[in-house]
């Protein structure tokens, strides 16, 4: 992982948000770690894991031998 300065990120953005592709960048002030910047293909995969683990989980905690009407609750869901 890369570390820049606040003021480095400053002087040339564009050069570490390129450099935050694909790993984060840690942004330093008085050489403590304050942010990290992230590409947008590093975030989506983030999001994209995250949803996927949420939606494991619910169905692993889901009871499906308590049956409902789809109809139902399509009608309750406005679909």
């Amino acid at each position: 992982m890369n570390n820049i300065s606040i003021s480095q990120l400053k002087v040339n953005p564009s050069k570490f948000i390129s450099l935050a592709g694909d790993y984060p960048v840690a942004v330093e002030k008085r050489n403590k770690i304050k942010a990290y910047l992230i590409g947008k293909n590093l975030y989506e995969k983030i999001i994209d894991y995250l949803e996927n683990y949420i939606d494991q989980k619910a169905i692993e905690q889901t009871d499906f031998k308590k049956g409902r009407d789809f109809e139902k609750i399509a009608s309750q869901l406005g679909i």
